[in-house]
């Protein structure tokens, strides 16, 4: 993974987008050989612990497999954005793997994780800034058409203060729009944000994304399957201080 950095003031519009919309679109994250690259990890990916394959094939904690993901733990511009949204001491707590096969279903219109129910009129409140505590990127390793499983999302639906009920279609008349874009672009949104996955409509495209949820320092790491989770001794021999960091090695704290 290159070494580049990010300009601190485009980081600072991507923050903001975030407040405002819930999600941005990172264009070119990654390039074409990094594309290449995951593809061809994933293909040799088989199912351990809690993963499961079928229409869709999905892999829990791939980090810890190989030293080849850890780089995708802190991509440029993502990790910038991660760091903004979450503090400087965020870490991951998950990275997943997935291959969405023709006649995949997706999910219906939901968000992730909402940590308090705040009143409405807070919420709808502009100068009023809804901390984030769980964001996630998904590295799109496809070029995502209409058919291809866009992911489906609804601007600005995190000030809701709530998930959607089922059957529920739209918030404040604004129906979910889909999120088309090229190999190597990244969606990063907040937990909060309403969204939905949709089918795979094509007779032979297989969608592939890697998916990065980063946290607040206080939020508990997703390392399945937990108590038998072991961190492979070749990955952490590989990481850099900052992807350290990211798989739990924080400096003592509160509750430490």
């Amino acid at each position: 993974m290159s070494s580049r950095s990010v300009a601190p003031e485009l980081t600072a519009e991507r923050l903001q987008t975030m407040h405002a919309q819930g999600y941005v679109l990172l264009r070119g994250v990654l390039n074409a050989r990094q594309v290449a690259e995951l593809r061809t990890a994933i293909d040799a990916l088989r199912p351990q612990h809690w993963d499961y394959s079928g229409l869709v094939d999905h892999y829990k904690c791939v980090f810890n497999r190989d030293p080849l993901w850890l780089p995708y733990l802190d991509p440029p511009g993502v990790i910038e954005l991660a760091e903004a949204c979450l503090g400087a001491d965020c870490h991951v707590i998950g990275q997943t793997a997935w291959r969405c096969h023709p006649g995949f279903i997706g999910a219906d219109l939901h968000l992730d994780y909402l940590a308090m129910a705040l009143p409405t009129t807070l919420l709808a409140d502009p100068s009023f800034l809804l901390p984030m505590q769980i964001c996630t990127a998904q590295l799109y390793l496809n070029d995502i058409d209409a058919d291809l499983c866009p992911t489906l999302v609804i601007p600005g639906s995190h000030r809701a203060g709530r998930p959607p009920i089922e059957g529920e279609s739209q918030w404040q008349g604004l129906a979910p729009q889909p999120v088309l874009c090229h190999a190597g672009d990244a969606l990063f949104l907040r937990s909060e944000l309403w969204h939905a996955g949709s089918r795979n409509r094509t007779p032979d495209r297989t969608r592939y994304l890697l998916q990065v949820h980063y946290g607040r320092r206080m939020v508990a790491q997703k390392f399945s399957p937990y108590l038998a989770f072991h961190f492979n001794p070749h990955v952490l021999a590989a990481c850099t201080p900052r992807q350290r960091r990211l798989l739990g090695e924080h400096e003592a704290a509160e509750y430490d």
